[in-house]
């Protein structure tokens, strides 16, 4: 069995994730913003998931969250980062700067899932330089935060050969930031993110992924140069390297 961590599961995909692991016998970490917001996790942790508390829009949690996955009696197979903001200063910080931070100093994870979006293909590469990664002030657009974080994911793939990661795009589904009225089928929306953390889409890294097929995205995902500033925004600012293998 597996063991995986699930950022963001209070509700929505990650929520749904979690539960359809644990449904599956797997050791699962699920995730809160907040003792308060924790609560409702109760009945997972009740059958047996393990629950860990940080604010990831503040960089000091998230270095103590690592420590904290580090020191676990069980190392972690995999991550799904699926912890997200659509918009407010936090944004930047929890959408793009968190999944860094973890994939950088959480030593265990062969595998990452990365929750994308098809808004990335509205992202522009352009504004990397005028984001403030600190959360003090709103800037750049929830499109642009997944462009950086789908481009992340490439980078990973082609710098740690020992790491399988994939970005994902989970369709508009009815949570609460994709509303009520969102078309697409929920249990699509986190099945793929369950089968990649688990190694059963085959040995594919780097991948941009839609509903379990492999879909073309945004063209500056692929660029190298562009990985690279987004790499090397996020070790200026964050102080941390990514290791590579």
């Amino acid at each position: 069995m597996a063991h995986i961590l699930v950022t963001g599961s209070t509700d929505g995909l990650g929520r749904g994730a979690a539960e359809a692991l644990l449904e599956q016998g797997h050791h699962v970490v699920v995730h809160a913003r907040s003792d308060s917001r924790g609560e409702v996790l109760q009945p997972l942790v009740d059958r047996g998931a393990r629950l860990v508390v940080a604010d990831l829009g503040d960089r000091d949690a998230v270095t103590a969250l690592a420590d904290e996955l580090n020191a676990l009696d069980a190392p972690l197979d995999a991550v799904i980062h699926n912890a997200g903001l659509i918009r407010g200063a936090a944004m930047m910080p929890v959408n793009v700067v968190a999944p860094y931070l973890l994939t950088a100093l959480v030593t265990a994870p062969t595998r990452h899932v990365y929750l994308s979006s098809g808004m990335h293909k509205s992202g522009t590469a352009s504004v990397l330089g005028d984001v403030d990664w600190s959360g003090s002030r709103e800037t750049g657009s929830y499109s642009d935060s997944k462009l950086f974080v789908t481009a992340f994911s490439a980078a990973v793939a082609r710098l740690r050969p020992d790491l399988r990661s994939n970005a994902v795009d989970p369709g508009w589904v009815a949570t609460k930031m994709g509303g009520a009225g969102a078309p697409d089928d929920f249990e699509l929306g986190h099945r793929t993110q369950r089968l990649l953390a688990l190694g059963e889409l085959g040995d594919v890294s780097g991948a941009y992924w839609f509903h379990e097929e492999q879909q073309q995205p945004h063209a500056s995902v692929g660029d190298e140069g562009f990985q690279g500033e987004v790499l090397a925004a996020l070790g200026r600012e964050t102080g941390v390297g990514l290791p590579r293998g």
